[in-house]
């Protein structure tokens, strides 16, 4: 339900807030009031195309806040969380058009693109222009609300799943039989170079033990000197470390047994020689064990070319080859799977088309019903609003394809989001005249007519809850006005109706009633719009018969035509 609509700045409007509420609100005003501009301003929000010429003069930019309180969250929601906002229990579109530069799209105060705040305005209003945001108008809507009114967002679920998990099989099978042909093409290639380093004997972290090992090797004597003089260091020379810490200990031992005190420095003595002598043990056994090996390192050495110059024939680190050697194995031993996988998918496909081609099956047959039933009941509201004559289809059509995935009676035919039907619908106003689509109909009041015929059928499934006319009553007069007015009132049981009339049949039908007045104020021009009260209420309608000037006549009538509004 749309709550509230802020303009500020907008064409002929400074500042105004209107408070909605559900029902029928009708909108009157004097002509060149304003009365289009509030449509044209919710249009903005909406994402109508913007322009400049819009903001009110000596203004910086124009604001039109819209909030709404969508009846049916689930279907916003996924917009939203695609788009990074927040959900909310209410929804507020702000629309900033400034004098320079581009427009500034909002949702619940963060920032949007255009095409979303579109999205969001035709996910919940359904606002009719003379040509613009008319559902009924644009034929790949038509499936849409034929399946609403049928019932068929079950039957639709199963098809969508069915639907994706056929293309996601196609998907893997494509996958599966592209890598089988790469395979293929170079088997005997990937087999000579499994061989090749199959053949090295390749093992993890080998690169790192030859480098290590290469290292040893090159620098034994070095290592050998330096150990063998840290040996002599330590222990062995007369004067080594040990020889002097063993003469340390002999004195401490000494000072202890006349100073008590000394006895804890002894055992500290003790304790280094220990180490010394641990840590010689330990750099002779390094050195006695020392290897001068010529054959070993020239033997790493060529281990450790051959490894790096497959490693850059490969195009991968020495490290890298066991690696590159397990994956040629597994992607060979894959092949060998790969007929028993792709006939596994094979006939996993097979029978999700089968499924799919079931399921496409029956929603025709559902449509087909649904469409007869749509067609009489349209024809008799046209019949109501005063089109007696007309002649309603619904063209449901099939695309034939040999590539289709739907196989009915032995053809072949596409397969669409929602099945494999195209639906159109079609009308005829005058005898003798064929049907022609929606689209094509010239006369503005025909359209009106057909749109509010239309939305009263689908008033039961409709999914936009909120419904605008701007030009509701064109083309019409006299007891099809009350007609019109009639039907609006019985829609607008279901769903919050804003119109724009200048006829009073429907004017009294209203549950609140707004009224668009124009007023020089200063050198400037402004619009405003005030709720009129009861008595307001049958005056305005009066007005409309008989203009500023009220006669007692037409205030009674006026007034009859409220209380008849009332018992509907």
């Amino acid at each position: 339900m749309l709550t509230q609509l802020y303009i500020k700045n907008f064409a002929l409007i400074e500042e105004l807030s209107i408070a909605f509420a559900p029902g029928l609100t009708i909108i009157t005003g004097e002509t060149g009031a304003g009365k289009s501009i509030l449509i044209g301003a919710l249009g903005q929000v909406l994402g109508a195309r913007a322009s400049a010429d819009f903001v009110r003069s000596g203004s910086k930019k124009a604001v039109i806040e819209a909030t709404l309180v969508p009846e049916r969250p689930e279907v916003i929601l996924p917009l939203l969380a695609e788009a990074g906002i927040d959900p909310a229990e209410e929804l507020i579109l702000r629309r900033e058009i400034p004098v320079n530069g581009q427009s500034r799209c909002f949702i619940n105060d963060s920032p949007c693109t255009l095409q979303v705040l579109k999205q969001a305005g035709d996910l919940l209003i359904d606002l009719h222009g003379q040509h613009e945001h008319q559902m009924l108008l644009h034929p790949e809507m038509h499936v849409s609300l034929l399946d609403d009114y049928a019932g068929l967002a079950p039957l639709l679920t199963s098809y969508r799943e069915v639907r994706a998990e056929l293309n996601a099989t196609r998907k893997k099978l494509s996958r599966l039989r592209a890598d089988a042909d790469r395979i293929r093409d170079k088997r005997s290639m990937l087999e000579y170079r499994l061989e090749e380093l199959t053949s090295l004997d390749l093992r993890e972290g080998e690169a790192g033990e030859i480098e290590n090992e290469i290292v040893l090797l090159e620098n034994a004597e070095t290592l050998h000197t330096l150990s063998s003089g840290l040996s002599k260091l330590l222990y062995d020379d007369e004067t080594s470390a040990f020889v002097q810490l063993s003469e340390a200990v002999h004195r401490f031992d000494r000072l202890a047994e006349i100073d008590g005190t000394f006895s804890v420095l002894l055992e500290e003595i003790r304790n280094a020689a220990g180490i010394v002598e641990e840590l010689s043990r330990s750099v002779r056994g390094y050195s006695e064990n020392i290897e001068f090996n010529p054959e070993r390192l020239e033997e790493l050495r060529e281990r450790q070319h051959l490894l790096q110059r497959t490693a850059k024939k490969h195009g991968r680190s020495v490290e890298g080859l066991v690696e590159l050697r397990n994956d040629i194995a597994d992607e060979l031993a894959a092949e060998e799977n790969l007929p028993e996988r792709t006939e596994e998918l094979e006939q996993l496909s097979a029978t999700l088309r089968q499924q799919l081609s079931e399921l496409a099956e029956s929603l025709s047959s559902d449509r087909k019903h649904a469409a007869a039933e749509l067609e009489e009941s349209v024809v008799s509201e046209l019949a109501v609003l005063g089109i007696p004559d007309c002649i309603f289809r619904v063209l449901l059509t099939k695309e034939a394809s040999l590539e289709g995935d739907i196989l009915l009676d032995g053809a072949c035919f596409n397969a669409f989001d929602n099945g494999c039907d195209r639906v159109e619908f079609l009308i005829s106003t005058n005898p003798g005249e064929e049907p022609r689509p929606l689209a094509k109909i010239a006369s503005g009041g025909e359209i009106s007519r057909v749109m509010l015929a239309m939305k009263s059928v689908l008033a039961r499934s409709a999914r936009l809850p909120i419904l605008i006319f701007d030009e509701i009553d064109t083309g019409i007069s006299g007891a099809i006005a009350s007609a019109v007015g009639k039907s609006l009132k019985r829609l607008s049981a279901t769903h919050q109706i804003l119109s724009i009339t200048h006829l009073p049949q429907i004017a009294a039908m209203a549950d609140r009633h707004l009224c668009v007045e124009k007023a020089v104020r200063g050198d400037r021009t402004t619009s405003s719009v005030r709720q009129l009260d009861e008595g307001e209420h049958i005056e305005a309608v009066a007005s409309l018969f008989s203009g500023r000037e009220r006669s007692e006549s037409s205030l009674q009538v006026a007034a009859e035509l409220v209380e008849q509004a009332k018992a509907l």
